[in-house]
């Protein structure tokens, strides 16, 4: 067998896989010229195989999946790319996440069967194509030997902490669900022209999509995507469902995962997830020693430039090759080079401020020092140029600061973890300026002193917040920022909480009106270096929109046919010697 191939490949399209219930699913397969066999390397995706990029196919660029294809081939590997069950050339009818495990099983015992292959196969892809490799490794295929899961979710969970996520599950229900299910129906003769341009028109006007409520009127997503209203129906059945799959998942799956994320994906929390439960609890020692890497990145796009932020020569893909270590990591699993790729230490990050990248031991970082700032003001924290401080001290006797939320008004959401078109060319995502939103009364703002020193946060962020309010349910959303002394305030990541599930997402709870609460926020996860003369700043608020939907401040869930009714809140937060409220930074000192 020969190490690499130098003539252009043997591309095979459409050929039909037969699953075990006896459907065919389709798979473009690209194999070296030459005779011999190879190993697999293996992607299942929903978003159409036949896509390449460029679409001309003689110029021999194939499966823009940022993951160099071409080269992975001249190395000696064959490549399989399959449509999932139901899309596109496949048969069958699509369900996300439903039938990819079994599915994924079945493909992977036939390429390993095939004349070509070595019998050893690897998964690689981003996102939905990232979870079916999960799924995939959790059925224990035997010819399976590594995956590289890359920006992917550990299933379909449309919520966070109580409260949809609009911008990432109804605009894939909408684009990546519906319109797809539609465009398939015309060939077929199962829908209509009209169906097809009323989503196309809802395509090109998602803040409409968005504000539209009740979020189940939405009669065309019942054809195209009907899932879409289960993930509606029931945050705590959602809950329940995914702690039993973490009970599962992970100690199911044996092989070796090279975890990859961006610290702007809205599936981070997913790949760190991933990292830590398979080291606890991964079925073989080999599952129990992943890598994860984390760029500045958002989802699947890795260039390290946004629309306001450059983070520098070495913050995109190509500068540390990412091709390359998941190519040194197959190397290693499916053809036995001893290249100690699995020797590599465990955690790769990028940390922004000082744009570089740093290996270290695990994840959250072992010296991690979690130091409390707690959040002082005289009562008038409103907006950038209220009162409210970050600081070490905490608080005396301190009146509350006290804002009016709105529904009919919500913060929008201005960058962060999400990936919306906001205008042609626009995207709104990433480390993009908070100062307009902390214009608006309903904005809180907490801000440090200057920094005299570089001061590094790296890991998990989160919030004990003591708050009421007016309404019997209610959200409170929080944003880390780091604030130059230009004024620009830089999104790091941001949470929320819907106060009824305070205690638990499975047994809701209303708030009594004036009554103080404990609330835990989770802000998620960064690696940063606010720089000497920078200052850290907490944004608190109610709403951060579409990032998450809107509570109604009724205490209705968001499925029911009172969901237009948007009732405004007073909210309170609450910082003094009995409600000390704080934010927790992981601190990282160093020599």
């Amino acid at each position: 067998m020969s190490n690499t191939s130098t003539t252009q490949p043997i591309i095979e399209q459409n050929v039909m896989i037969p699953m075990r219930d006896g459907t065919l699913l389709a798979a473009d397969i690209y194999r070296p010229a030459e005779q011999g066999s190879w190993p697999v390397l293996l992607t299942r995706l929903p978003y159409n195989k036949n896509l390449r990029h460029p679409a001309d196919p003689e110029k021999r660029v194939y499966l823009e999946l940022n993951f160099d294809v071409e080269r992975a081939m001249q190395a000696g590997y064959v490549i399989v790319a399959q449509d999932c069950r139901g899309r596109y050339a496949s048969e069958g009818h699509f369900t996300p996440a439903v039938d990819d495990a079994i599915d994924g099983s079945d493909t992977i015992a036939w390429a390993a069967a095939q004349p070509w292959s070595t019998g050893q196969v690897g998964m690689f892809g981003e996102s939905y194509q990232g979870l079916t490799q999960l799924l995939a490794a959790a059925e224990r295929p035997v010819a399976l030997q590594a995956i590289a899961p890359m920006h992917a979710p550990t299933w379909i969970m449309p919520y966070r902490h109580g409260a949809f996520l609009p911008a990432v599950f109804q605009w894939w229900a909408l684009t990546q669900g519906a319109i797809p299910e539609m465009q398939r129906g015309l060939l077929d003769g199962r829908a209509q022209q009209s169906d097809l341009d009323a989503l196309l028109y809802a395509e090109q006007h998602l803040q409409r999509v968005f504000e539209h409520l009740p979020m189940t009127d939405m009669p065309l997503l019942r054809e195209g995507a009907p899932y879409y209203f289960e993930w509606l129906a029931d945050p705590a059945a959602q809950a329940t469902q995914y702690a039993e799959l973490q009970r599962t998942l992970y100690r199911s799956i044996r092989v070796p995962a090279l975890v990859i994320g961006g610290w702007y994906d809205y599936f981070l929390s997913a790949s760190i997830e991933h990292y830590q439960y398979l080291k606890q609890q991964g079925g073989s020692a080999q599952a129990r020693s992943p890598q994860l890497i984390i760029g500045p990145w958002t989802h699947v796009d890795f260039p390290g430039m946004f629309a306001e932020r450059d983070y520098g020569p070495l913050s995109g893909t190509r500068a540390i090759d990412l091709t390359g270590i998941q190519m040194r990591w197959f190397d290693h699993w499916l053809k036995g080079i001893d290249n100690q790729a699995e020797q590599a230490a465990p955690v790769r990050i990028f940390i922004m401020g000082i744009d570089q990248w740093r290996t270290e031991a695990n994840w959250p970082l072992p010296d991690t020092n979690y130091r409390r700032y707690y959040l002082h003001s005289g009562g008038h924290a409103n907006s950038a140029t209220g009162d409210g401080q970050l600081l070490l001290d905490a608080p005396g006797e301190q009146p509350a600061d006290s804002y009016q939320y709105d529904p009919h008004n919500p913060v929008p959401t201005v960058g962060g973890a999400i990936m919306l078109m906001t205008a042609p060319g626009e995207i709104n995502s990433g480390p993009l300026d908070q100062r307009l939103i902390e214009q608006r009364d309903d904005v809180l703002c907490y801000t440090s002193a200057v920094l005299a020193q570089p001061l590094e946060v790296t890991g998990p962020i989160s919030l004990v917040l003591y708050a009421s309010s007016s309404a019997p349910d209610t959200d409170f959303t929080a944003k880390l920022v780091d604030l130059a002394p230009d004024g620009r305030a830089e999104i790091l990541t941001d949470g929320i909480v819907r106060a009824r599930y305070r205690r638990s997402l499975t047994e809701p709870t209303m708030m009594q009106p004036g009554v103080v609460y404990e609330l835990r926020i989770d802000v998620g996860a960064t690696a940063n270096v606010f720089r000497a003369g920078h200052r850290i700043r907490l944004d608190l608020s109610s709403s951060n929109f579409p990032r998450f939907d809107r509570n109604s401040n009724t205490g209705g869930a968001i499925t029911d046919e009172h969901a237009r009714d948007l009732l405004q809140a007073r909210n309170l937060v609450h910082h003094n010697p009995t409600y000390s409220s704080y934010l927790l930074l992981p601190i990282i000192e160093r020599a």
